[in-house]
């Protein structure tokens, strides 16, 4: 393996942990949006809280090292994405930003009409950020994204077949991944009614997302025929496995066993991001600008290498260590107060 071939599966290694820890909670904002009046939807949305709480901003360290390595390791791809796509982008950003101040803020203020407001907020932007994510992963997979840093149409680009599948089939993904979190942490707190409240939830996503994934083979093979080959083909066991992992862990929620049904969705959800990147494969933007070609130079590519084993031996067991913390409700968020000593 080359070194430009090396530094496109780090930076995949990034999108598909984004997938798997932001996705989660992006599709907790889902459930917090459709959770109900203040009364009815208090307990939901107090699990949300409690859950996503200690680590939500840990889990967009995954954004940022995309960003960083696409910018650094493939810079004429990044502007072209960039510039093709900077309304998905912008409107990605936005929401991020007003996620996350609005999830600190209703917790934070006193009247109700004030918490509505920043739980709305939190709630839409949720949903908003993954479709967003989801139209451009769909318009570089469909080829609308031209290769020699030049802007594609602004609109036509992320307004498509494949960017709506790619959008729909991130907030659905994103929903059901959240919804196998929701059960473990329910029952991790003993929490029997919000255990089956998040089990029904999540049989139910995991369905649709499975029945926009079957949808998604026609719209690709319409509208994104080089990615419908390489799924097809190249890329057909990863997608394999992922229908394998799908219906294990609804045949395993269904029966109630949470922690079987939580390996098997991330095995889905890991599996097909992963299969995208195969199917894509040997192209960044298919099927103009192939990895090769895009690559920086020899250096800038041994430094990037260089940098994510330094993180991957310091960054990666302190995040381990803020889960493993977490899932033992040891952070102060989950009932841990902080202590102070005076003299």
């Amino acid at each position: 393996m080359n070194q430009s071939d090396a530094v496109a599966v780090v930076l995949f290694f990034g999108v598909t942990a984004y997938a798997l820890f932001g996705g989660a909670d992006f599709g907790a904002g889902f459930w917090d949006l459709i959770a109900g009046g203040a009364e009815r939807g208090e307990r939901p949305r107090a699990m949300v809280d409690h859950s996503i709480g200690p680590v939500w901003e840990a889990n967009h360290v995954w954004l940022i090292f995309c960003l960083v390595v696409l910018w650094t390791a493939f810079a004429e791809a990044f502007a072209s994405i960039t510039l093709t796509l900077f309304v998905p982008l912008t409107l990605a950003a936005l929401g991020i930003v007003a996620r996350g101040s609005s999830f600190a803020f209703r917790k934070a203020v006193f009247r109700t009409r004030d918490r509505r407001n920043f739980g709305a907020a939190f709630a839409f932007s949720s949903v908003l950020v993954p479709y967003c994510m989801g139209a451009v992963a769909g318009a570089i997979a469909s080829g609308r994204v031209p290769a020699g840093g030049k802007a594609g149409d602004p609109w036509e680009s992320w307004i498509n077949p494949t960017s709506i599948l790619g959008g729909v089939l991130a907030v659905t993904v994103c929903a059901y991944l959240s919804a196998v979190y929701l059960v473990w942490d329910s029952r991790r707190l003993d929490d029997a009614e919000m255990a089956e409240y998040f089990r029904r939830r999540a049989v139910v996503a995991g369905a649709v997302a499975g029945i926009v994934a079957f949808v998604g083979i026609f719209v690709l093979r319409s509208d994104a025929r080089y990615i419908f080959d390489g799924l097809t083909s190249r890329a057909l066991p990863l997608v394999i496995v992922s229908a394998l992992c799908g219906m294990g862990s609804l045949f395993l929620l269904v029966r109630g066993a949470s922690r079987g049904a939580r390996l098997l969705s991330i095995g889905a959800v890991a599996t097909v991001v992963i299969g995208w990147g195969v199917a894509q494969w040997p192209y960044v933007l298919p099927e103009s600008l192939k990895v090769s070609q895009a690559a920086a130079p020899s250096g800038t590519l041994t430094a990037v290498l260089v940098v994510f084993v330094l993180a991957a031996v310091i960054i990666l067991p302190s995040l381990g260590l803020l889960y493993v913390l977490d899932q033992k409700s040891l952070l102060p968020g989950e009932g841990v107060e902080s202590t102070s000593t005076g003299n």
